[in-house]
């Protein structure tokens, strides 16, 4: 059999787009084409209805209601508004936030954005498995830690963190708990709900969804709020100004729908993969060493 090259073997990073969400997203460039944000007329009326059932679809995936979600332009985005939204809301509570040294960039750089405007931050080591200890988050937990930001699956090595335990923790003192949900969202099972989450941060290109379009999860029941970051016609129930990338939403909408019907087929089926590309390697070469 001939092996078409180059492989590309990061679909961590990026995943090409599922025949089945390009014909979703489709008619939405050509034919229902209206701005979401124009409610006095059947074009706009036709894109919101389509954006708000992408929220439901979006949410469904780990246990959130469509009003739930914030459209953004990628996590990056998300992550962004998520951390320096909630720190500059919450401020008169405490300055301290918690996260780990292992978060993606765009968690790490919004936190020395926020040291930079007097924010104390606490970057956790991990262990060697590369997850973060729950005594240490524990040790770490301030009267004024007012904001925790901690990965679900790391995009490096793939490690999982136990947010329930740390979720458990981070509630003991009433901090803020937000997460970078990316690389586990769609491809793990995962509930806000069960690990106490307010803010999550979620992509679609990970999940064979089109690039250029993310969501925030923001949790409604206690309600956590969040100072706008981005100034404009107040979208997004005025956490994101901007028009709405109606079929990148679409898109992202028929991807999780489709993560939901074949999640766990599908981990058994890329962890079949992956274990064997693992003991071949393994076998093959000296000095392999897994991290993780």
């Amino acid at each position: 059999m001939s092996v078409k090259t180059p492989i590309f073997m990061d679909y961590h990073s990026t995943t090409p787009v599922d025949p089945r969400v390009l014909e979703a997203m489709i008619p939405y460039f050509t034919q229902t084409f209206g701005n979401a944000a124009s409610r006095n007329h059947p074009f706009g009326w036709a894109a919101e209805k389509a954006t708000d059932d992408a929220r439901e679809q979006v949410g469904s995936l780990f246990g959130a209601t469509g009003k739930e979600i914030i459209w953004t332009s990628g996590a990056t985005e998300s992550n962004n508004i998520a951390l320096k939204g909630a720190a500059h809301f919450y401020r008169d509570r405490g300055n301290h936030i918690i996260t780990s040294q292992v978060e993606h960039k765009s968690v790490l750089d919004s936190c020395k954005r926020l040291e930079l405007e007097g924010f104390q931050v606490t970057y956790l080591p991990v262990e060697t498995d590369g997850r973060v200890s729950p005594a240490l988050l524990r040790e770490a937990m301030t009267d004024q830690t007012i904001l925790v930001s901690l990965m679900l699956a790391n995009n490096e090595i793939g490690t999982i963190n136990d947010l329930k335990t740390l979720g458990a923790i981070i509630k003991e003192r009433g901090a803020i708990f937000h997460t970078d949900a990316v690389q586990g969202f769609g491809k793990i099972p995962f509930s806000v709900e069960e690990c106490q989450v307010d803010l999550a941060a979620v992509t679609a290109h990970k999940i064979y969804g089109p690039k250029g379009i993310g969501a925030l999860y923001v949790r409604r029941k206690p309600r956590v709020r969040l100072e706008q970051q981005m100034d404009g016609g107040g979208h997004e129930r005025g956490m994101r100004s901007g028009t709405l990338n109606v079929p990148g939403i679409v898109g992202f909408g028929k991807a999780c729908e489709i993560a939901q019907a074949e999640m766990a087929d599908e981990a058994v089926r890329i962890g079949g993969l992956r274990d064997r590309l693992e003991k071949t390697l393994v076998a093959a070469l000296p000095e392999v060493f897994l991290n993780g």
